[in-house]
């Protein structure tokens, strides 16, 4: 697979379909959890499962008069992926700057900073 890139909006929109179901996924799949809410026709959401698929986040193989999409990239792996890149353009890598500027634009609960410190002091046990 080629290096993995950052997905415009409406190709995450669908690959969070994609990983919501059971592989394989339709494009008809995509247009009753997705496309009719957006407003996009049949066609849109073929030409975005299109590209997913040459960028390497889907594969494809045609059953009958149907084609029938596979995720390649897990969920996990692509949020790994753009949380490490987010914290390098905005944060310099500091989670403690994350923290900061969540707790700066009052972001952040009590209840969240009581589960923040509980799950630090897990982690250093």
């Amino acid at each position: 697979m080629k290096q993995m890139k950052k997905l415009p909006d409406a190709e995450f929109d669908i690959m969070k379909v994609v990983w919501a179901n059971e592989p394989p996924v339709t494009t008809s799949i995509i247009m009753e959890q997705l496309g009719n809410e957006k407003g996009w026709k049949a066609q849109t959401v073929i030409s975005l499962m299109l590209r997913l698929t040459e960028r390497g986040f889907l594969s494809t193989d045609k059953r009958g008069k149907e084609r029938v999409y596979y995720p390649l990239i897990s969920k996990d792996d692509y949020l790994k992926f753009e949380t490490s890149n987010f914290m390098k353009q905005y944060h310099d890598n500091s989670f403690l700057d994350l923290v900061n500027t969540l707790y700066a634009d009052k972001a952040l609960t009590d209840r969240d900073i009581d589960e923040l410190l509980q799950w630090a002091k897990k982690r250093r046990e």
